[in-house]
């Protein structure tokens, strides 16, 4: 991508939006998790139109055990019912053993409760070579139905790494492999996986993973969100105004970018105690609450974070 005039001539109006929310995982004032507001959550999310994701960062994936992951997709599976498509993350980072054997291990579980498999990143696979990487997710997915893949940048978690063009390049030729979440959190880069994607093979998805760059969905990328947790039934909303031509979608994009950046500031992780908050002050969490081990915000949080439900209402 060589120009803004090349930027703005890949502009899709009138396209369908694929929306995926990462689903916050929420927590008692004991310190467990609130199971009846998650599942009310997940819903809720549902049925604004969204796709739920669990197990993701939102859902502090890095932080749970294997017993508690595999509660969360039994939740998921009974509050949305036998039939609704969901994401979930399938996490290995810190686990001994083989890196293809444990993620056709994490592939298999979420297939168990029908949902379809992100495949969060490893350290493990940091130092090998663009073809050598390829190699191992083409081994990882092969004869494992839609898979997606997840490109995540350090200041979210330091398992997380952005490919290369090369490695983006062969993960295209992965037939399994059907989409990937992009976030590197620059437009850049995200606008040249999407020219790589329309050369290549156009019916692969990007998903940007960019909550400071939500309007990215207008250059042809979908979107697998935090942010979209905050308020499913405004980014659903949104992506009807994109669709049909709607000029109120100018003013709520804003309106819903303007809280993505208030709740994605250093340090991005504590975006998770945001979302807590906001949901908390709408009446949908019991508390805002979140993992014990995961990045707090200050007191004040709550203050701020009125302006943007504000804003959006």
């Amino acid at each position: 991508m060589s120009s803004l005039a090349d930027a703005y001539a890949r502009i899709r109006h009138g396209r369908k939006i694929h929306g995926i929310a990462a689903a916050l995982l929420p927590f008692r004032s004991d310190g467990t998790i609130a199971e009846e507001d998650f599942a009310r959550h997940l819903q809720a999310t549902h049925t604004a139109g969204l796709l739920n994701a669990v197990n993701m960062d939102t859902g502090y994936a890095n932080l749970l055990g294997d017993a508690e992951k595999e509660r969360v997709l039994e939740i998921t599976r009974e509050a949305l019912g036998p039939a609704a498509e969901f994401v979930a993350g399938a996490f290995i980072e810190g686990r001994p053993g083989d890196v293809v054997d444990l993620y056709r291990g994490e592939i298999e579980r979420i297939r168990r409760f029908g949902g379809t498999p992100i495949l969060f990143q490893t350290s493990r696979l940091h130092p090998c070579s663009p073809a050598e990487k390829a190699a191992a997710y083409r081994e990882i997915c092969r004869g494992q139905g839609a898979v997606l893949g997840f490109e995540l940048g350090r200041m979210f978690a330091p398992n997380g790494e952005i490919w290369d063009e090369e490695t983006f390049r062969r993960m295209l030729d992965i037939p399994e492999l059907i989409g990937a979440k992009h976030s590197s959190l620059s437009k850049r880069e995200e606008l040249r996986r999407l020219e790589l994607r329309d050369l290549h093979r156009p019916d692969f998805r990007v998903y940007t993973g960019n909550d400071l760059g939500i309007d990215m969905i207008e250059y042809g990328s979908d979107y697998l969100l935090g942010l979209a947790t905050f308020c499913p039934e405004q980014f659903a909303a949104r992506d009807r105004m994109w669709e049909r031509g709607d000029l109120a979608y100018l003013e709520l994009t804003e309106a819903i970018q303007f809280l993505g950046n208030v709740a994605f500031r250093t340090p991005v992780p504590a975006y998770k105690h945001s979302a807590a908050h906001f949901l908390h002050m709408q009446g949908r969490l019991e508390t805002s609450r979140t993992h014990p081990a995961s990045p707090a915000r200050p007191d004040w949080e709550p203050e701020i974070l009125r302006a943007c439900l504000q804003r959006l209402q």
